[in-house]
């Protein structure tokens, strides 16, 4: 484990036009671009949405640097084999099944592997060429990015850490992200990642249109679930240095490799609401039925990435976190479902409460588009019949989903390569017995 100095600093807020200077007035007084500016630094848009997208919607930040990021060299394909996939909809990278299908715990590397080195795509819906879809990767990795950068040029990441702290520079400042933590970062912002706890593994949902944004609450009314103000961004901090960096590039689900003589961290200072974030998941203010009935999870999402459609997602994060449950007269685990969304689910740690083993912390699920699934047949004959009394359940656990309207297919490294796919899964239901009786009458007040 690597000591961490107690310099990470935070703007709260979510969405915000934030502003940070590393230094005083390297930010220009009333205007972006202005013919010199402040300490002689370099005027630079981030530009996360078209210029012309309504104000409400538009996201850029402007950045003022020691050098434009255009200095570099020319891109050549990555050094290493990869296992990106960036077209979901090409059998050639996917496997096109209904099955319901759960991988246990994803190995960390034996062999020095940095962030990206270690991200494989487990399943996805779309392609990234016509910015259309969303993916699910697993990072592993055992090695920091040492003089190194990478940014994805064809989608969002939410990376969700399972094991070990990812000690995070980005162009927009620092971020410390603790497993229970998640951060997003935008399609093109720079950052590269260190290991302060060693090997460390995690989950990723990327959007390839859209952005992450708070869920509307309806009639929840006007607080609840996460709160904006949790949300941290980072400050400004720099580093002006002179020596041999990679700038590694995701596009097309492909990697490549630029080279330039100085450090991408030299951003003195930025303003906009285009900016990396990260958010506590215990902050989380849990919504549930105090009445009866098992009431729909949707309740529980942290961050959603919208479609066009209305209430429809390209991608929910959603949470299982620690909670009361008092509901009476109710079977209180999850409900057999048959869904039009995709179910991705993966396990920071604990125990989750509808399955009673093989669900592991670092490990993942996938049911399918109307592919049947639930609680296993011990968790069905336990809550069918204990003694309804007020329970904190999930005490110790953290499970979430990354839900889609999308079909999401698995990806052949997932299914052939990994060597984790637990091939008995379909087994956890064929317990489930008939408890049907033709002459049940009801009871008697």
């Amino acid at each position: 484990m690597t000591d961490i100095k107690n310099d990470y600093k935070y703007q709260p807020g979510f969405g915000n036009h934030f502003s940070s200077e590393a230094l005083p007035d390297a930010l220009p007084k009333g205007q972006n671009t202005p013919q010199v500016c402040p300490y002689g630094l370099y005027a630079e848009q981030l530009s996360g949405t078209a210029f012309t997208v309504d104000r409400k919607h538009n996201e850029r930040s402007w950045l003022y640097r020691i050098r434009p990021s255009v200095c570099h060299t020319p891109y050549e394909p990555f050094h290493k084999k990869t296992h990106l996939v960036g077209n979901y909809s090409d059998e050639a990278n996917v496997n096109v099944m209904p099955n319901q299908l759960r991988w246990s715990p994803f190995d960390l590397p034996t062999e020095p592997t940095d962030f990206v080195e270690g991200l494989h795509s487990i399943a996805g819906a779309g392609d990234v060429g016509v910015k259309h879809g969303m993916a699910v990767l697993i990072y592993a990795a055992n090695k920091n990015m040492d003089d190194a950068a990478f940014y994805n040029s064809d989608g969002d990441f939410l990376i969700v850490p399972q094991q070990g702290r990812l000690d995070i520079n980005t162009e927009f400042g620092k971020l410390l992200v603790h497993p229970n933590e998640i951060c997003v970062i935008q399609r093109g912002i720079r950052f590269s990642v260190a290991l302060p706890d060693g090997p460390s593994r995690g989950y990723i949902c990327e959007v390839f249109n859209g952005t992450w944004t708070l869920p509307d609450l309806g009639p929840i009314g006007a607080n609840g679930l996460a709160n904006g103000r949790d949300f941290q961004t980072p400050v400004a901090t720099f580093a002006d240095e002179e020596k041999p960096f990679r700038i590694i590039n995701k596009y097309g689900g492909r990697l490549f490799t630029a080279k330039q003589n100085h450090s991408p961290f030299d951003v003195v200072a930025w303003h906009g609401n285009y900016a990396p974030f990260k958010y506590n998941l215990a902050l989380f203010n849990t919504i549930n039925s105090v009445s009866f009935d098992h009431i729909d999870p949707s309740i529980f999402t942290v961050l959603t990435c919208k479609s066009e459609k209305p209430g429809t997602a390209i991608a929910d994060f959603v949470i299982f976190p620690p909670r009361w449950s008092v509901q009476e007269n109710t079977f209180r685990p999850p409900y057999f479902h048959r869904n039009c969304m995709s179910e991705f689910m993966g396990l920071i740690h604990g125990s989750y409460e509808a399955k009673q083993g093989g669900f592991l912390p670092g490990g993942a699920s996938l049911h399918s588009m109307m592919t049947p699934h639930g609680p296993d047949a011990p968790t069905f004959e336990k809550a069918s019949t204990e003694e309804l009394k007020p329970a904190y359940i999930a005490k110790g656990t953290q499970a979430f989903m990354f839900e889609s309207s999308m079909q999401l297919q698995p990806t052949h490294w997932a299914i052939k390569e990994s060597g984790k796919v637990q091939h008995d899964y379909f087994q956890a239901w064929q317990g489930l017995k008939s408890n049907f009786n033709p002459n049940w009458k009801p009871a008697q007040n």
